[in-house]
């Protein structure tokens, strides 16, 4: 089959268009790649999946780093910036989704390692309480930059910030930890 001049020129356009999204899931379009920020390195769409608990889709959550990883060590060891993003699929109150991050980060450290985050944590617990509900997509993304930290935004609007890269790999373990709070979820974001 030939292409001449217009068609060629669509078929390209189609083509290209198609790459803007690397993946659709459960009617959510994830972007390919994405910038912290206008200056900032671009970061690549490493994995996502499917949070489920019970028979319930809680939310899509999707991995963005700068170099594609299948390991949690090495996005653990990686101090570049990062991006969880999560496309709730299902109202849940503040409550219910804090405990939920606070089971993964339990789950996946011991008291004492936590003790060192603990104002942190109260930090980030707060920036949720501000919240009565997360509702069907609502987009929570938790940004990695150093120096500045972790940065919370919810539905594009930055809720706060909070400093180290220990607490940013912390909240990182409730997806990636030895013990995630969704193991097929954590594979998917690794990639697998």
């Amino acid at each position: 089959m030939k292409f001449h001049g217009i068609a060629r020129i669509a078929l390209v356009a189609a083509m290209l268009a198609g790459t803007a999204h690397a993946a659709e899931i459960e009617g959510v379009r994830l972007a390919d790649r994405f910038k912290l920020s206008d200056a900032g390195p671009e970061l690549t769409l490493n994995g996502a999946g499917v949070r489920t608990r019970l028979f319930f889709k809680v939310y899509v959550g999707a991995l963005y780093l700068q170099a594609r990883q299948t390991a949690t060590e090495a996005v653990l060891a990686d101090n570049g910036p990062k991006r969880v993003v999560l496309h709730v699929l299902r109202e849940l109150t503040a409550e219910q989704l804090l405990n939920a991050f606070n089971e993964g980060l339990s789950a996946n450290h011991t008291p004492e390692q936590l003790a060192p985050l603990d104002a942190r944590l109260k930090e980030f617990n707060a920036i949720f309480n501000t919240m009565k509900a997360v509702k069907s997509g609502d987009v929570i993304a938790i940004d990695y930059a150093a120096p500045a930290g972790t940065r919370i935004v919810i539905n594009s609007e930055v809720k706060g910030t909070i400093a180290g890269e220990d607490f940013n790999q912390a909240l990182l373990r409730i997806w990636l930890g030895d013990k995630p709070v969704d193991a097929n979820l954590k594979k998917a974001m690794l990639g697998g």
